[in-house]
């Protein structure tokens, strides 16, 4: 289980496989493996974005999320996880976060990967600011909720 919060941008599929390549996780035991990729939009609540500068607490950030991921391989039967998070300056299209779970089975993927994130979203001590078209700039002050229900 790894947690990597980084000032630089990242390719989300080469850390996939570069993960799965030092790790050696694909030996066999592994039935499934969720992806969620969290990239940055051009809008939020109705108005035009041209980037955002997300902030964190070093070393508490990291510590939340490796218990995230405790809490969820207590809960499902995780193989293995990693969480990559973006901090610093971030512009749109950017991949933000990066949430890839392994297990036996599709649902166990399915739902680890899913209680990662959203506890992510409530309980990581990140700080989100962004920039707005209109040269104005401000604090997101709530994450919007992952969890609707299908229409």
């Amino acid at each position: 289980m790894t947690v990597i919060v980084t000032g630089c941008g990242f390719d989300p599929w080469q850390e996939i496989q570069n993960y799965q390549q030092t790790t050696g996780i694909l030996d066999g035991q592994v039935g499934a493996t969720n992806v969620f990729i969290g990239t940055l939009r051009d809008f939020n609540d109705g108005t035009a974005v041209k980037g955002m500068t997300l902030e964190h607490y070093p070393g508490m950030t990291e510590r939340q999320l490796e218990i995230i991921i405790s809490e969820a391989a207590r809960q499902w039967p995780v193989i293995d996880a990693l969480v990559i998070h973006r901090v610093g300056d971030i512009l749109p299209n950017e991949p933000i976060v990066l949430v890839a779970v392994w297990t036996s089975h599709r649902g166990d993927a399915f739902d680890a990967s899913r209680h990662i994130m959203e506890a992510l979203k409530s309980k990581a001590p990140f700080w989100k600011k962004e920039r707005l078209v209109s040269a104005d700039s401000r604090w997101v002050k709530e994450n919007t909720n992952g969890y609707k229900p299908a229409q």
